[in-house]
C-alpha cells in the first residue's frame, strides 16, 4: 500500500478525518512527522498500511463495545503480548454486553406489551405515550 495523506488513511478505513485527528489526540494512533522535502510543501504527513491497520483495529474493538481506554490498554497489551490480560478485559466486556442486552430485552417486552395495549382499541391517552411521561424505565410486566 502507497504512502497516503490523512484523508486517504481515513477513506481506506472508512472514517472520517476528524475521526483520524481525534484518535492521533488521545493517542490511539501516532501522528508522524512532516517530512521536510515533500511535496505539497513539505507539510503533508504520510500514512501507511500499519496506520490503516491500526485504525480499524481500534473501529473493530469499539464496535465490540470496548471504550476508547480499553483500546489503548489492549494495544499496549498487543505489544507485550499479554493474552490473560486481554482474556479479562474481553470477559469484563462479555459481562457487560450480557448486562445490556437483558436491559434491551426487558425494553422491548415492556414496549411490545405496551404496543398491544395502545392497539387494543381502549380510551383515553394511548400507554406508550403516558408510560413516557413517568421517570422510570419501561415497566417489566409480561402481558
Amino acid at each position: 500500500m502507497p504512502q497516503m495523506t490523512i484523508g486517504g488513511l481515513a477513506r481506506a478505513a472508512g472514517v472520517g478525518v476528524e475521526t483520524v485527528r481525534y484518535y492521533q489526540r488521545r493517542g490511539l494512533l501516532e501522528t508522524p512527522d512532516r517530512p521536510g522535502d515533500a511535496g505539497h510543501g513539505g507539510t503533508v504527513r504520510r500514512y501507511g498500511a500499519a496506520d490503516v491497520g491500526r485504525l480499524r483495529f481500534v473501529r473493530s474493538a469499539q464496535a465490540a463495545g470496548f471504550t476508547l481506554a480499553e483500546i489503548s490498554e489492549l494495544l499496549a497489551l498487543d505489544a507485550i503480548d499479554d493474552r490473560t490480560r486481554v482474556r479479562e478485559l474481553a470477559s469484563e466486556r462479555i459481562a457487560a454486553l450480557d448486562t445490556k442486552i437483558a436491559e434491551l430485552e426487558q425494553a422491548r417486552t415492556s414496549l411490545h406489551r405496551l404496543a398491544q395495549l395502545c392497539g387494543s382499541g381502549g380510551t383515553g391517552p394511548c400507554p406508550i405515550l403516558t408510560s413516557f411521561e413517568t421517570s422510570g424505565p419501561l415497566p417489566a410486566h409480561s402481558a
